[in-house]
């Protein structure tokens, strides 16, 4: 008897990776957003949040005021 396969289900688990542009010019490449974050309503303006959040972790352990974001783009795969 042949069984027929079945297809995997869709995770909410991973990543996605977004281009983060601040106010300064910069860019930071492929910061990851816990895929989990975007199912909500928001969907990439979660990931803002997200970002935001990382920021100012970072910018509490490096001594530096966290950089304003001006947006938010997902990278190319």
């Amino acid at each position: 008897m042949l069984r027929s396969k079945q297809k995997p289900k869709v995770q909410d688990t991973g990543y996605v990776l977004f281009d983060v542009y601040y106010e300064d010019g910069s860019r930071r490449s492929n910061r990851r957003v816990p895929r989990a974050a975007l199912m909500g309503l928001e969907g990439d303006e979660a990931a803002r949040q997200v970002i935001e959040e990382q920021d100012r972790e970072i910018a509490e352990k490096s001594g530096r005021p966290p950089l304003a974001i001006t947006r938010v783009v997902r990278s190319a795969a």
